[in-house]
């Protein structure tokens, strides 16, 4: 791997003056390119230079896949940047520490995870210091479409080469390690781990879990965030407990006791849409070998065997048809050694298998049934699909992840619509997602009712992922040869932008 340059230090964020003003399409592309600058640091992108002022995992995949529209070489180096912090038994880690950035800034910093020593015996980086957790694995997905962002000089720069065996081991811990159900999926053992940090459906596996101490550690999301829109001081002391337990058992996953063990649809539904990916990423190596390459070709099939078994694991495992949707499972519940129960709880995370090619008919005819009922309100009550159900016990409009209306997820969503042929409702929730991400600022999530901005503003995915819809880049799937022409135009009608937009 080419050298990168080294993390640029940590400046605090500056607040953004509000313009009341209508925005258009130039206007919302160039806004988006000015927040992902002010996030890189170099080597990579902050999700958020106050809140979260170090490289998280699937942040960084989200960021690549709209920094290949303004420079496919930055998007490769985010990549790289994460996957050089792969520690040795292939897990990808949720967050790359930043050495520069002062130690009460974030909490739980490099003190709390103590990688390099307690992950000593898994692979972790000996100078590199991250966190022991994982996030969903969208990183092959993500690779792919930077690379067909320029693909001549993304074989020039031999990046998918490099990238290859990284994403192949990435993707080997989870199916290796994290099989703790036993029935072929992957299960998540902290509520961070999945990226729905606060879904109402942790509530009960986290009931489980004694919380920490409240005096033995400072929240700085508090110093930066309102209460109102942050988990509760008693689920983060249950968080804190589950991460410290993990780091004091070595970060080891075979003979831990994980008392919280979900299989939870969104994540697996990540790793089947990156294995197609990996299979397009294999074929392209296997056509353009590095010189003198002694190793065998990659087999695409493999990645296809492999994303088939998955899916067909999924809908076995998962899939509940009164629901119309996929449920997550709790794997340490109902001592039926293994086969656990299902959280009878509504996540978007259920509905992020459109994402997945293949499905049966019948589950995806149900699954748009589901998105634009009662539950998640899609061309009805709300224009972006909440995180959590609208009628559900626990919705709450502007609380992380219990209902709040998250860009990434919506753009997985415009994507699936997409992927199953239905264009319209495509365009109109692609429409939605540029019109609150204008709004409200680049947030990081807003209430799907209103629109109004929670958490932080400038907020990278966000940026990157509007800059993507604006390019046309999310039309480019695993199996479409055609290369994406970065920076290319698409059309946004005048009324799908708004006015009252805080853009600077």
């Amino acid at each position: 791997m080419s050298a990168l340059p080294p993390a640029q230090p940590y400046i605090p964020a500056q607040r953004s003056r509000t313009a009341h003003t209508p925005v258009t399409a130039a206007q919302l592309r160039r806004a988006a390119r000015r927040v992902l600058l002010r996030n890189w640091t170099g080597a990579s992108t902050v999700p958020s230079r106050a809140l979260y002022p170090h490289q998280w995992s699937w942040d960084s995949a989200f960021v690549a896949i709209g920094l290949r529209h303004l420079s496919a070489a930055r998007a490769q180096r985010e990549l790289e940047t994460l996957l050089a912090a792969q520690w040795g038994d292939g897990r990808v880690p949720h967050i790359v520490f930043n050495p520069s950035v002062p130690p009460g800034a974030y909490f739980p910093g490099p003190d709390f995870w103590r990688s390099p020593a307690a992950g000593a015996g898994t692979g972790a980086p000996a100078r590199t210091q991250t966190s022991g957790i994982v996030q969903p694995p969208v990183h092959a997905l993500a690779a792919w479409l930077v690379h067909r962002a320029d693909p001549a000089a993304s074989r020039r720069r031999g990046f998918l080469r490099r990238v290859y065996p990284k994403l192949v081991a990435w993707h080997r811990y989870l199916t290796d390690h994290r099989d703790l159900g036993g029935h072929g999926l992957v299960s998540v053992v902290h509520p961070w781990e999945p990226g729905m940090d606060n879904s109402p459906a942790w509530d009960v596996p986290l009931s489980r879990v004694e919380p920490a101490d409240p005096a033995s550690f400072h929240r700085a999301d508090l110093d930066h965030g309102a209460a109102a829109d942050r988990p509760t001081d008693l689920d983060y002391a249950r968080y804190v407990r589950l991460a410290s337990d993990y780091r004091d058992h070595g970060y080891r996953d075979g003979d831990a006791p994980h008392p919280f063990a979900v299989e939870d649809p969104g994540v697996n539904a990540l790793l089947i849409a990156s294995e197609h990916a990996l299979a397009e990423i294999a074929a392209e190596v296997a056509a353009d070998p590095a010189p003198g390459r002694t190793v065998p070709a990659p087999d695409p099939d493999a990645h296809r065997a492999r994303a088939a078994r998955l899916t067909g694991a999924l809908v076995a495992r998962l899939w509940d048809t009164r629901s119309g949707m996929f449920l997550c499972r709790d794997v340490r519940a109902g001592g039926h050694g293994g086969r656990g129960e299902p959280i009878r709880e509504r996540s978007v995370a259920g509905l992020v298998p459109l994402v997945v090619p293949g499905l049966p008919p019948e589950v995806v005819r149900a699954l748009l049934e589901t998105l634009g009922g009662a539950h998640f309100g899609l061309g009805g009550p709300v224009r972006l699909v909440p995180s959590y159900d609208l009628l559900g016990r626990a919705f709450d409009p502007r609380r992380y992840w219990r209902g709040p209306a998250w860009f990434n997820v919506n753009w997985l969503l415009e994507r699936g619509l997409r992927q199953y042929g239905h264009e319209a409702r495509a365009d109109s929730l692609r429409a939605a997602v540029l019109a609150h991400a204008a709004s409200s600022g680049f947030a990081e999530y807003v209430d799907p009712h209103t629109g109004a901005g929670h958490g932080a503003r400038e907020f990278s995915w966000t940026a990157a992922l509007a800059l993507d819809l604006l390019s046309g880049g999310v039309r480019a799937r695993p199996g479409d040869r055609t290369a994406v022409r970065a920076g290319a135009r698409a059309r946004v009608r005048p009324e799908a932008l708004v006015r009252g937009a805080a853009l600077r």
